[in-house]
């Protein structure tokens, strides 16, 4: 196992890093250190500039107008993004779907799909969750019936993140209830404009509607949007979610974030408190170790060996450091990270007080929202289930 990189790797991680520095926004980066909302437009602008790259789909082959990289060379790219403030490229598209089209589609769906998410003209949503049906998946009650040439589809996702925004949204729906739950489930790609369709936003604790509802009511969609088979659709959402749930371990952007935190602890007079120098010792070491469990995987990928099947496991370490930074930061600040303001924060104002800089103001609405982080992508009581099945039998 060899965990250095290259001279040929160290250069093309020199190159991508010049190539963020000199195209990403200011603006833009400016908002992600300090972790304030980015707006549709904010991450819409970043897309398109890498779209415009061809690096949007940064993880695809070439036969379908990616780069080509190989692994190292991604993870090099999310590490440069991240560290210069790049906004976190919104995966349903990209990351999430366009593999699936790519694996399972066939050539008419490849060719409509895959152009609009490069270049990121195209949002895409994902409807999986239901009321009762989070990490039991297998549940899903969305109905899909075969109607001549359409399907008609009715019922209700929720917590479909982002959803507000999105052009088109890819679902599970159940298309038939016979045998195990596993083997009645479809995959369908669904226009959001259609008619029937109903996105009714959650106002979360801040104040902010990340997440959605999402309502389908007699909505017909065409039969040739149906990914692969019918009553298929389980396997491909296994795909996928090995797609998602190593994007959630997020190492990069959790080694962009540690700086934040030390430079709060450092401003807020908390540093030289040994007892919190030594959470933020213990968030690093876990972070080195994370990063660690990356590049073994990537070493395995390199040499052609068989990697370990340990997506849960990134998706366990990964969503417990997000939660962990968050609140150390919150923490760091103590009763200034409490006021929040969105229109005063977005003014670069937060108070006449000590303490009440405008990068305190978003802690605590941050450190409540990654609460959410063990809980979606398959909560993490269920990845150790998997986890344990699947490494020790």
């Amino acid at each position: 196992m060899d965990l250095a990189f290259t001279p040929e790797e160290l250069a093309f991680r020199d190159e991508i890093r010049t190539w963020v520095r000199a195209n990403l926004p200011q603006d833009i980066a400016q908002k992600v250190h300090q972790a304030q909302r980015l707006s549709r437009d904010d991450m819409q602008a970043w897309a398109k500039i890498l779209g415009r790259k061809g690096w949007l789909g940064y993880g695809w082959p070439q036969q379908f107008g990616g780069p080509g990289w190989t692994a190292v060379q991604k993870h090099l790219f999310e590490e440069e993004c991240a560290l210069a403030g790049a906004p976190r490229i919104v995966p349903f598209g990209p990351v999430m779907v366009a593999p699936v089209i790519m694996a399972f589609g066939n050539a008419e769906q490849q060719q409509r799909f895959l152009p609009g998410i490069a270049s990121g003209e195209v949002w895409w949503s994902q409807g999986y969750s239901e009321p009762g049906s989070g990490s039991d998946l297998a549940s899903v009650k969305t109905r899909a019936e075969r109607v001549g040439n359409h399907y008609v589809v009715n019922g209700q996702k929720t917590w479909t993140t982002l959803g507000q925004h999105g052009d088109w949204i890819f679902c599970l729906v159940r298309t038939s209830t016979e045998g195990k739950p596993q083997t009645g489930i479809s995959f369908l790609l669904i226009d959001m404009k259609s008619p029937g369709v109903t996105v009714r936003p959650i106002k979360l604790l801040d104040g902010e509607c990340e997440v959605n509802e999402v309502w389908f009511d007699n909505v017909q969609v065409p039969a040739e949007n149906l990914i692969g088979e019918e009553n298929e659709g389980w396997t491909y959402a296994k795909h996928l979610l090995s797609h998602e749930r190593t994007n959630i371990a997020d190492v990069n952007r959790a080694k962009r974030e540690l700086e934040r935190l030390k430079r709060i602890a450092q401003a807020e007079g908390v540093w030289d408190d040994l007892r919190f120098r030594d959470q933020i010792a213990l968030l690093e070491v876990d972070i080195v170790a994370l990063e660690m469990l990356v590049l073994r995987v990537l070493s395995a990928e390199k040499s052609g060996k068989n990697s370990l099947d340990i997506a849960g496991l990134l998706k366990i370490k990964g969503s417990e450091i997000q939660q962990r930074y968050t609140e150390l930061m919150m923490l760091a600040a103590g009763p200034f990270s409490l006021p929040f303001i969105f229109e005063a924060m977005e003014a670069g104002w937060q108070g006449d007080f000590p303490g009440g800089t405008v990068a305190n103001a978003p802690l605590a609405a941050n450190y409540f929202n990654m609460r959410k982080t063990t809980i979606y992508g398959g909560s993490n009581e269920v990845q150790r289930n998997i986890v344990a099945q699947t490494l020790l039998g």
